[in-house]
């Protein structure tokens, strides 16, 4: 498949399903979730502090450390990847999915809303005990941690966490969306991280085309129909017309 062919099937494709990654939000000066080790963070791996057992053991410093990639992601703003992205979703109405893995909420604010945030948001947290879900205060006023609205027990980050399943509904309504795509765009995400990273493979295997946009190689680019080497603003402007 060429480009010319690729655009040409975006363009056609009655329903269209996307998967996106860190690469979207990397424009934006968003760090992958393993570069966002920095500063006093840079002794820990990611997994010492995003699983339920370092939560358990110590909560205050799980929270002090999503609290500081909270306050990061809501000074960053959507690049023209995420707004590109959303007027597809204009274009293709009801016929439009995006499920993305990334959690620092920049889809929503571009303006998309056929969305499931796959891996859970930064700027809310869930209460252990009755599992409500409310957004977190402003960064300069958020002490951690939040206390339920509902019940006033302690909340948690909600985010999925190692070891623990991807939100039921929104896999579901996923697999449906990337079953059902004439075509499936596959940006900015290693293909490294299951289910989600499966998605593009119903599509596939429903026959549909599904299509790269990073500029490396990665685990899913040999079942790709074509891949764009380019990072996700110039990519997705180049499948769609705009570059």
């Amino acid at each position: 498949m060429t480009l010319e062919q690729a655009r040409a099937a975006l363009a056609a494709a009655r329903r269209v399903a996307v998967l996106t990654g860190a690469g979207v939000s990397a424009e934006s000066g968003i760090p992958t979730f393993r570069n966002a080790q920095t500063g006093h963070w840079a002794r820990f791996r990611p997994e010492d502090l995003a699983s339920p057992e370092a939560y358990r053991r110590d909560p205050k410093m799980v929270w002090e450390w999503y609290a500081g990639r909270y306050r990061n992601v809501t000074h960053a703003q959507p690049n023209e990847g995420h707004h590109l992205l959303a007027w597809l979703e204009r274009d293709k109405g009801d016929g439009f999915f995006l499920a993305t893995q990334n959690v620092d909420g920049l889809h929503a604010r571009a303006g998309s809303e056929r969305l499931v945030e796959l891996h859970g948001n930064l700027s809310t947290a869930r209460c252990e005990a009755c599992g409500t879900v409310a957004p977190l205060p402003e960064p300069n006023t958020f002490t951690p941690p939040p206390t339920c609205p509902v019940c006033g027990a302690r909340m948690r980050p909600n985010i999925v966490w190692f070891g623990e399943f991807l939100p039921e509904l929104a896999l579901e309504a996923a697999t449906r969306a990337f079953e059902k795509a004439d075509v499936a765009l596959i940006v900015g995400t290693s293909g490294q991280v299951y289910p989600a990273a499966g998605l593009a493979l119903e599509t596939r295997r429903a026959g549909g085309v599904v299509i790269e946009v990073n500029p490396d190689e990665t685990e899913l680019t040999p079942y790709m129909s074509y891949s764009v080497r380019d990072v996700a603003s110039r990519g997705l402007a180049a499948l769609m017309g705009e570059g």
